[in-house]
């Protein structure tokens, strides 16, 4: 994911957090916030992930006239490219695999707040295997995303694992 632009709305901010049931007022209420530590209304712990939106070419996103990859109508395993991720993507033809979100976790070096505008760059990580029961060999990719703010100072340390199954498990 290459994020040229993420700007950090309060309304975004509120909203995310909205979506998510999270009434704390440090999201939404100025004023509180004005009093806490941070001193103004800051991101909640998983709001990079909403970064996604600003990736026209996000991989997840829904494009126009093409089959949405997790619909819900077919079973989703790789019928979509994942970044850092070179495996076969013609599962139904190769009788392949699948590949599997298997952990997110955050580094804050400071919280984002309303009025930074972000950018991110992406880079993979270590990649691992481990022999799995019933889905053959199973491949680890590290994904990692760094925020940097408009002062190019970095905020947040994005890193996600995504699994690769060698073989499809049987149901």
């Amino acid at each position: 994911m290459a994020i040229d632009k993420f700007p950090v709305e309060a309304s975004h901010i509120m909203m995310f957090a909205r979506s998510m049931g999270d009434e704390n007022p440090l999201y939404h209420d100025s004023e509180y916030a004005a009093g806490t530590e941070p001193g103004a209304i800051i991101a909640p712990p998983t709001f990079m992930q909403a970064s996604a939106q600003f990736d026209p070419n996000y991989f997840l996103r829904p494009k126009p006239g093409k089959p949405w990859f997790g619909s819900g109508k077919e079973a989703t395993t790789r019928t979509a490219s994942i970044p850092g991720n070179d495996a076969d993507t013609d599962d139904k033809k190769s009788g392949g695999g699948g590949i599997l979100h298997a952990e997110q976790r955050f580094e804050y070096h400071r919280h984002p707040q309303v009025g930074d505008t972000l950018h991110a760059k992406v880079r993979t990580g270590k990649t691992w295997e481990k022999e799995g029961k019933r889905s053959g060999k199973l491949r680890f990719t590290e994904t990692i995303t760094e925020y940097f703010d408009q002062n190019n100072e970095l905020c947040v340390t994005a890193t996600g694992v995504g699994v690769t199954t060698e073989r499809a498990v049987d149901q």
